[in-house]
């Protein structure tokens, strides 16, 4: 046989492809006819996450691309004839013709599930060396040892949910899309739980009892799962959410690293302020720990969709993103740090989305600490504050009753949670879910933005503000308690530290003594 009469072989046995609508247009037939991902799921013969690839660009083939294909021509017919609610537009969906799959899809590929044996090894998409297997499309080792990103003899995290409907899979997904606006976005259709439960605990307790009570080994394997336990936490609170996000976006150059080791041209406003001077005579230092920054960080304007490309001076509250600016003058750093972070270099740099907000707010009427920022241009989309606030709030909430239930355990595995959750929308390959380095951003100039507003409030209650360093660690002069609560919950403070600085006779450099 010919390697032509080998191809014609394979082209006959694939046979004719189904058409198949839009991706979107497949998410509302199924929305609309209220079936949910694990029903639909169920009713093909595929897992969840598979359906929700389905829904978010890739195609499905062979028998389950048939499957799927009757299933949306039968929701499309049924739904037709049914009046649109206020929220639906219901002939445009009937109207909506059925295109094929190769036009309709960003991305195509097999289902997740299916493994190819390549006759030439292909770089992995973890770690670079030769696979000699592809899953869902793309070259990876599936066994650990052989994949330089674990190291050897180190099984890879178990993934599989406490309870008994399971955690998805998600090793076997793509990577980013490379840069380019010629690049499709990968939208992320968050995954419907198959049923109600709290994740947290759950997930602590079955793997408790899976090690036997080793409470250390316990927390070793909930810190290696903190990752895709968190990504699943995400899924359940974006349940019946009004919008979605897009979770692999076109990213302009500034947000994206020179190199593997380089960084990009985003400033966070990392505070590392040390008062110059202290007030005459000898002080006690009250070193003070801002509980879960990170978590309270996650409350921020955070872009839904692509970054879009404008110039000007005016800033729209109603967006939110990444922005140009010549930051103004600080006076005030005998008393207070730089909003903007320790910075050498004076110019034009490129800011977050929380650093701006913070500058105009301490330039408007009720500061006047500074002059406005100068904004020649910005990258932004239609935002909000509260796409995460489920997703905080439940992090949140099983952290308070861990401390509650003085469940040490509980807690590092929150901690966990928001923490990786945070470092790995970045550029990581922890976490191939999520790639939005404009919100890792963000939510750190957040965290840095809310120590400094913390700053600012104890120097207006009298407390000499001493040192301000990252996100969690403010030094003040006196009685703090009248201006700080005590505790552990997110909205107090605890004492990690307490010193003597200052000489009777002159001011010191506030350094510890």
């Amino acid at each position: 046989m010919s390697d032509f009469d080998a191809i014609d072989s394979l082209l006959d046995a694939v046979g004719p492809q189904t058409q198949l609508p839009p991706c979107q247009v497949r998410r509302e037939l199924r929305e609309r006819a209220q079936l949910s991902k694990a029903q639909v799921a169920r009713a093909l013969g595929v897992s969840p996450s598979t359906l929700s690839g389905w829904e978010s660009g890739r195609d499905p083939a062979g028998e389950a691309r048939a499957k799927y294909a009757y299933l949306l021509d039968g929701l499309n017919a049924k739904l037709a004839t049914e009046p649109p609610t206020e929220t639906e537009n219901t002939a445009e969906l009937a109207e909506q013709p059925m295109a094929s799959g190769a036009a309709a899809a960003a991305v195509t590929g097999q289902d997740e599930d299916e493994v190819e044996l390549l006759t030439v090894p292909e770089p992995c998409v973890l770690c670079g060396h030769p696979a000699e297997q592809r899953v869902a499309g793309f070259a990876q080792h599936l066994d650990p040892s052989d994949c330089q990103a674990t190291p050897v003899g180190t099984p890879k995290p178990e993934l599989a949910a406490p309870s008994a409907r399971g955690y998805e899979s998600r090793t076997a997904r793509p990577p980013r899309p490379a840069g380019g606006k010629g690049a499709a976005p990968r939208g992320r259709a968050f995954q419907e739980p198959s049923g109600p439960g709290d994740l947290i605990h759950e997930a602590v307790h079955a793997v408790l009892a899976e090690h036997g009570g080793d409470v250390e080994a316990t927390s070793a394997a909930l810190l290696k799962r903190a990752i895709p336990d968190a990504m699943r936490l995400l899924d359940e609170t974006r349940k019946g959410a009004r919008y979605d996000v897009i979770a692999h976006p076109w990213i302009p150059d500034i947000l994206k690293k020179p190199t593997s080791k380089g960084a990009d041209q985003i400033w966070e406003a990392r505070p590392k302020w040390t008062r110059p001077a202290l007030p005459p005579g000898k002080h006690d230092v009250t070193a003070l720990d801002i509980n879960g920054a990170y978590l309270s960080a996650l409350k921020t304007h955070l872009p839904l969709g692509r970054l879009e490309h404008s110039t000007g001076f005016a800033h729209d509250r109603r967006r939110a993103g990444v922005h140009l600016i010549t930051p103004p003058a600080w006076e005030h750093d005998a008393v207070l740090p730089n909003p903007i972070g320790q910075r050498d270099e004076p110019g034009p740099l490129w800011v977050t989305e929380p650093t701006l907000r913070l500058l105009l707010r301490l330039s408007g009427p009720k500061h006047r600490l500074c002059e406005p920022p100068q904004i020649y241009e910005s990258y932004t989309s239609g935002a909000t504050e509260n796409l995460l606030e489920k997703f905080r709030i439940a992090l949140k909430d099983a952290r308070d009753t861990a401390l509650a239930d003085g469940d040490e355990l509980t807690l590092e595995y929150v901690k966990a949670m928001y923490s990786k959750f945070v470092s790995t929308m970045g550029e990581s390959n922890y976490n191939r879910e999520l790639y939005r380095p404009d919100w890792m951003h963000i939510i750190r100039s957040q965290a840095f933005a809310n120590l400094w507003m913390k700053a600012l409030k104890a120097h207006e209650a009298g407390l000499p503000v001493v040192r301000a360093m990252g996100t969690d660690e403010l030094h003040v002069i006196g009685d703090w308690r009248r201006v700080f609560p005590e505790g552990r919950s997110v909205t107090e403070v605890k004492v990690k530290d307490t010193y003597t600085a200052g000489t009777e006779t002159e001011a010191s450099t506030g350094q510890e003594q």
